[in-house]
């Protein structure tokens, strides 16, 4: 054993040792977060998911130029482990090389060798597209672009220093590979610069090799005080990320818990363990920041620096959690408040575009319903117009001023039995509160019941035994009422035996089918954009062979595509539709932009920024449709306004998928 492995055992255990307190560091932070998270079910499917999205980078790749760039990185980052672990082996014993795997090493040195190249230019691309083109969701505080270009030019470095000790190396070798090693750009840049041994390559040889140590070792440490955390934690993430295929099923609190000191979360140490790592897993990439429909429309609202503030908060907070600490400027202040402003917290739709987008699985609307909790259930801080809302629901069972009695009057004529008169109906029809109550959506119920009626469906309403299903409760963080709301409508539905369900409202169908079965009603739930599908299917309801020609537009209800991943169903059902020529907004489908009006922001003044509908109406106006379809009362409601602001009501007419399938039917 010479000097030079000598110095480099010191270095080495010093850099992994210093890692090791770091990664430990990090690990005792996620311990201050008190609410429990099971989320080691069910390995297969997380490690499935894991190459999907962490290796394969489907959701990077949603965003072609951005993701390709990335995957070569990422899989470079792969490849080189052999390059680096070739390097450590032979820190400890210098004449060492991976020759030893045979012909499999010829394919590891070409591919590391080519891949080089690659990495340079994607890195110069992302230095240009940051720096000089400046794409808009990657400018960030000028921390985070220094470090964004202290970590982009270190990897630069370490690749090109991979191939000056490469090239050095093959001209210390007489200008010749060794056994089964395969490098042409390290032989080419060889031939350029060196002609055979000398003192020179012999010297620039260990220059390198120790510029590519020492660098990789620097990088590692450099990691857990980065932005650039993600490398670490990403993959982890995505392991640990939620399972199910349904987005944002919120978990029930328990409202009966004696020990609760508090319900929701002001700070971090209430939070899980896993919000805690979203923290630390934000690539601050801004795709969440550029698909919310509230920081579209200049609400300040966003959703990066929501979870960078959690980040924050738990680089602030749990070192004095940890060390006992429990009194000090630092600790008096809370996330919530502090770090996370109420009106952010507010503006939120609960759309889920951040989550669909986010190529590393945050789950940033779980957090942000947990501090409106807090806000609603502990500190009882909320915007002055929810007063009435959650009043009405109290009193009314629906978050308008109705009377709960009026809420079956729309079906006046129709012959529409109650479960109460007869539950033996084939199907429970859940009407929804805007189905009962608002004059436009009635509309809507009366054209789907129709239909039901014509394809001979043998259905049933609650009448005024139907209460609000308590989505726009819960999505405001008031838990209390939203259970209080659903336990009695699964009460009202067990009692009758309801088996399938079937409703207009996907905030409803949501609730419904997802978030039921929590308090033990377990129902198949359809929309009725699927039954609609399935009625035409099977012929129960024939189309015209003729119609009048229009050109339709179809909004995505982010409650039905993005939570429930219907997309097929209303368009398969509008496809079918003579002389119907449908067009699509720019965005759509999973990419589809938000109405404005979910989270319980339907019942809030818009205080700052502009309107989140008339954006989405914009967009659907430029398609030049007589017609914009949709499958939502909210959404209906949002675009209509819209329509109205553009002063479009005589051009173009806002339809639900009922109601232009029943003016088609024969």
């Amino acid at each position: 054993m010479d000097l030079k492995n000598i110095i480099f055992i010191l270095i080495f255990l010093a850099a992994f040792i210093f890692f090791g307190y770091s990664v430990n560091k990090l690990i005792k932070y996620l311990k201050v977060a008190k609410k429990k998270d099971d989320r080691f079910d069910n390995i297969p499917t997380r490690l499935k998911r894991v190459w999907n999205i962490a290796f394969a980078q489907t959701k990077l790749l949603r965003e072609p130029l951005a993701g390709i760039l990335h995957l070569i990185i990422f899989w470079a980052f792969i490849l080189f482990i052999f390059a680096v672990l070739e390097s450590i082996i032979q820190g400890f014993y210098t004449p060492f090389t991976l020759s030893v795997l045979g012909p499999f090493f010829t394919v590891v040195t070409i591919v590391q060798d080519l891949f080089g190249l690659f990495v340079i230019v994607a890195i110069l691309v992302s230095l240009y597209r940051r720096f000089i083109q400046k794409i808009p969701r990657l400018q960030v505080d000028k921390h985070g672009l220094k470090d964004a270009a202290f970590i982009l030019v270190l990897i630069m470095l370490i690749v090109l220093s991979m191939y000056g000790e490469n090239a050095a190396a093959y001209a210390n070798n007489g200008m010749k590979y060794h056994p089964y090693e395969f490098r042409p750009v390290s032989a080419f840049i060889a031939g350029i610069f060196f002609n055979g041994q000398t003192e020179t390559t012999i010297i620039l040889y260990e220059v390198f090799w120790w510029m590519h140590i020492i660098m990789i070792f620097g990088f590692l440490n450099y990691l857990p005080y980065s932005k650039h955390l993600h490398i670490l934690t990403s993959i982890p993430n995505v392991f640990f990320a939620n399972l199910d295929p349904v987005r944002n099923t919120l978990k029930k609190i328990d409202l009966e818990d004696e020990n609760a000191e508090s319900f929701g979360v002001a700070d971090i140490d209430q939070f899980s363990w896993k919000q805690i790592l979203d923290g630390y897993s934000c690539t601050e990439c801004g795709r969440c920041t550029y698909a919310c429909p509230a920081f579209t429309v200049g609400k300040s609202l966003n959703p990066r620096e929501i979870i960078v503030n959690i980040r924050k908060r738990t680089l602030d907070k749990a070192p004095l959690i940890v060390e006992g600490k429990t009194e000090g400027e630092l600790y008096d202040k809370t996330l919530v408040h502090n770090y996370v402003t109420d009106t952010a917290l507010w503006e939120c739709t609960t759309c889920m575009a951040c989550v669909q987008e986010c190529p590393v699985m945050i789950e940033h609307v779980d957090s942000i319903v947990d501090m409106r909790r807090d806000l609603i259930l502990t500190e009882s801080e909320f915007p002055p117009q929810l007063n009435s809302v959650f009043k009405s629901l109290e009193t009314n069972f629906t978050p308008w001023v109705f009377n709960a009695a009026d809420r079956a009057n729309w079906a006046e004529g129709m012959n529409i039995k109650t479960m109460a008169e007869d539950k033996n109906g084939e199907i429970l029809f859940w009407v929804g509160c805007a189905g009962s109550f608002d004059d436009r959506y009635k509309k809507v119920t009366k054209a789907f019941a129709t239909i039901m009626q014509k394809a001979g469906v043998d259905f049933r309403i609650l009448g005024t035994e139907e209460k609000c299903n308590g989505d726009t409760a819960r999505r405001l963080g008031n838990e209390y009422l939203s259970q209080m709301m659903m336990h009695d409508n699964v009460e009202t539905l067990n009692n009758y035996g309801v088996k399938k369900v079937v409703t207009a409202c996907p905030h409803c169908f949501h609730s419904l089918k997802n978030e039921f079965p929590q308090f033990g009603g377990n129902y198949e739930v359809i929309h009725h954009t699927e039954f609609i599908e399935e009625l035409l299917a099977q012929g129960k309801i024939q189309l015209k062979d003729e119609s009048e020609k229009h050109k339709v537009t179809y909004h995505d209800s982010c409650y039905l595509g993005r939570y429930n991943n219907i997309y097929d169903a209303p368009r398969n059902s509008l496809n079918k539709v003579a002389g119907l020529d449908m067009v699509e907004m720019k965005r759509n489908k999973s990419k589809g932009f938000c109405c404005g009006a979910g989270g319980g922001r339907m019942f809030l003044e818009d205080e700052e920024g502009g309107r989140i509908n008339e954006e989405r109406t914009r967009e659907a106006l430029e398609t030049n449709a007589d017609t914009i379809a949709s499958a939502c009362p909210f959404c209906m409601t949002m675009m209509t306004d819209g329509v109205k602001h553009f002063e479009k009501t005589d051009e173009v007419a806002v339809k639900d998928i009922a109601e232009i399938i029943l003016e088609n039917i024969k």
